[in-house]
């Protein structure tokens, strides 16, 4: 009896620290100083967003198409959630950025890339555009942005709903996850990537603080997610990444891992199956409209730091963005060019990494390792 409350204790607490960012930050050492107040004066607006993506679709000469989700729907608060699309050919790719409101410099990533594309007239830009069309939300959770907070706020009762946690079968409480969800089932993207922000934490056997981590939803070789038959083909795209990215200045790399204990060293991964990406890879078939069940491999990003109080400084936002922008634009083109598929997916384990204690899960609290999740 003692042990199964200590577990639950402990599955409750590292829950916290991985979706609670602020308290995951306070807990881990390097990354932004939170000392002092968090400026947010230097990121995006919403007004911001949508300006910016009209000057890229007037100066990009009919490359680029941004259009309003108006016809399922707005936000909970009434604004509309945009989206872009640029490229002719026929992988689709979809890129989502700021699902949660107070990750902010993804945004900004998001829209360079799509600038970019926009804008370039590269051998490898033109490959890209021509075999592939990519579809951009660049400001998921415009509410929460505009509050600064992570969730979203049902305008009925008030409450905070996260959005990350929404696309389940019992789920689709906030307005924002119908709009997404029936445009996601209209497009049935071929790849998705999910750009987000942590807390403050350390590459394992440094004293370096992770500036960037690279995540799979559904913890490959875990309980859910080689069942999907995405096993293989998302290692490979996340050790694509940490090869690219590896040596370029500042970014200290690692794998997405929460509830890390560092004096003892271990580390969980999560598999979420109430994530966007997560319910992706399942082909989850929500009110019908994805009577298919289309599904594709997906994986994500995640920038140290976020603008809640005292997380995010403002000298670092630069470098922050740009690890974002390259990352991307790697990550798109190995992709199409079938780079990525060339990758051994064993490499994946060369990512540094704190050594696995087990999954962290929102359906069954922790799952050890090598265990039958039942899925």
């Amino acid at each position: 009896m003692v042990k199964r409350l200590m577990k639950i204790v402990m599955a409750a607490l590292i829950f916290i620290l991985a979706f609670g960012s602020t308290s995951f930050a306070a807990l881990q050492p390097g990354g932004p100083s939170t000392n002092g107040n968090t400026n947010i004066n230097s990121t995006l607006s919403y007004a911001d967003v949508v300006k910016i993506l009209e000057d890229i679709e007037r100066s990009s000469k009919v490359k680029v198409e941004v259009s309003t989700l108006d016809e399922y729907g707005k936000s909970e608060q009434g604004r509309s959630i945009y989206v872009a699309k640029v490229g002719t050919g026929p992988q689709k790719i979809w890129i989502q950025a700021q699902i949660h409101g107070n990750e902010k410099l993804v945004t900004e990533a998001a829209l360079q890339l799509l600038k970019m594309y926009a804008n370039s007239g590269e051998k490898d830009v033109e490959r890209v555009l021509e075999e592939a069309t990519l579809y951009f939300i660049p400001m998921y959770n415009p509410d929460g942005a505009e509050m600064n907070i992570r969730h979203t706020r049902l305008s009925d009762s008030g409450k905070l709903i996260d959005l990350n946690r929404d696309w389940t079968a019992k789920g689709f409480e906030a307005v924002e996850s119908k709009v997404v969800y029936a445009y996601w089932a209209d497009v049935n993207p071929d790849f998705a990537i999910d750009l987000h922000h942590q807390g403050l934490k350390q590459v394992y056997g440094t004293n370096e603080s992770t500036s960037f981590s690279l995540g799979i939803s559904l913890a490959p070789d875990g309980p859910t997610l080689p069942s999907t038959g995405y096993n293989e083909i998302t290692k490979q795209m996340m050790a694509y990444v940490y090869d690219e990215m590896k040596d370029y200045g500042y970014t200290h790399i690692d794998r997405y891992q929460v509830g890390v204990n560092r004096e003892e060293e271990f580390g969980y991964d999560i598999d979420i199956r109430g994530g966007v990406v997560s319910a992706m890879m399942m082909g989850l078939n929500y009110n019908n409209l994805n009577p298919e069940g289309h599904s594709h491999p997906a994986v994500f990003f995640e920038t140290k730091g976020n603008s809640t109080e005292g997380s995010l400084g403002q000298k670092s936002n630069g470098y922050l963005t740009k690890q974002n922008y390259l990352a991307l634009k790697s990550l798109v083109h190995g992709y199409v060019t079938g780079e990525v598929g060339n990758v051994n997916p064993d490499d994946w384990y060369n990512i540094p990494h704190y050594p696995l204690a087990g999954y962290l899960t929102d359906y069954n609290g922790i799952v050890p390792v090598g265990s039958d999740s039942g899925y």
